[in-house]
């Protein structure tokens, strides 16, 4: 063809996650990622849980076959990261990496698997079988382990704050657990993300989000916050039996979301972007005020679903962090 035309299409779906290990003929899948944010953000920004909570056994063994499969036909001899994206219970490929990957010591270290020595061993042409490896899947289901992003946006000035295909990590974290709730909790704090116990809690939610938004802006007032928002969200949230208090938007009479933000009376920010991320719209300026002010910013509902779940599921009291 002269002239090639690359097609794409988004696919609003769960993201998964694998590193394998081959030796052209057996493989070797220590576990399964699963990514809390859907595709969409950067695979190093999002927050990953292994065990998988959501796949069921037909996913799991589709995402295997296709490891299998994809690694011995590329003749792989070490290490290979994939990524695929489910949606409506139907498994598509995102991509294939023949190299090691961010997340091997993560998944080196809550499954016990030296992957690095086994991956280049086999590189040199020692076989799975040679090395006294079980070859296939090994899942680790007495623990769960969270992964979770850690971001620098506090020390750099004017940079964008919510998540998309760009990568905006500056390390991981790792929370174990048996308990997955308890093990995002883990993960969430190290982080650096301090989960307030009670408080205020603003939202400014783009349009395209409020339907899904709302039912868990109104657990998290049932659980005790107060929510503050902007007009457009503030009536959503009336209209669903939500007690809120409209704030001002930015350049409105004071005091407004900023003034709130930056005199500490707010303690957490959802906010998901609407038309853009320049830095003169009003997003972009809600969401640096609260990096700068100290207040986590939450871009994406996945983040805030989980994050609830957390609040839902502790059932120790959480104290300043």
């Amino acid at each position: 063809m002269q002239h090639p035309v690359l097609l794409d299409k988004y696919l609003q779906g769960m993201e998964v996650e694998i590193d394998a290990i081959s030796d052209g003929t057996e493989i070797l899948v220590p576990g399964i990622m699963e990514h809390v944010e859907r595709a969409g953000v950067h695979s190093g920004d999002s927050i990953a849980v292994t065990p998988p909570i959501n796949l069921n056994n037909h996913m799991k063994q589709t995402v295997l076959d296709y490891t299998k499969r994809l690694a011995k036909a590329l003749k792989i001899k070490g290490m290979i990261n994939l990524q695929f994206v489910i949606q409506n219970n139907c498994v598509y490929l995102i991509e294939v990496n023949p190299r090691s990957s961010r997340t091997v010591p993560f998944l080196s270290k809550v499954t016990k698997t030296p992957m690095v020595q086994i991956a280049t061993e086999a590189a040199m042409g020692k076989t799975l079988c040679e090395q006294g490896v079980r070859c296939d899947f090994m899942p680790r289901s007495d623990i769960y382990a969270v992964k979770v992003p850690v971001f620098s946006f506090s020390k750099l000035i004017e940079v964008e704050t919510s998540l998309g295909p760009e990568m905006k990590s500056t390390g991981e974290t790792i929370g174990l657990d048996e308990s997955y709730p308890k093990a995002l909790y883990k993960g969430l704090v190290s982080s650096g993300l301090a989960i307030p116990a009670d408080g205020n809690i603003l939202v400014t939610i783009a349009d395209k989000d409020k339907d899904e938004a709302i039912p868990v802006i109104r657990e998290l007032w049932e659980l005790g916050y107060s929510i503050f928002a902007t007009e457009g969200t503030a009536n959503a949230l009336k209209r669903a039996g939500v007690l809120v208090t409209q704030v001002s938007k930015i350049n409105e009479k004071s005091p407004n979301l900023l003034d709130l933000i930056q005199q500490e009376k707010i303690h957490l920010v959802i906010n998901t972007p609407a038309k853009g991320k320049q830095p003169k719209r009003d997003g972009f300026r809600i969401r640096r005020a609260a990096v700068e002010s100290g207040v986590h910013c939450v871009t994406s509902m996945d983040t805030a679903r989980a994050v609830l779940e957390v609040l839902k599921t502790i059932s120790f009291k959480i104290t300043s962090l």
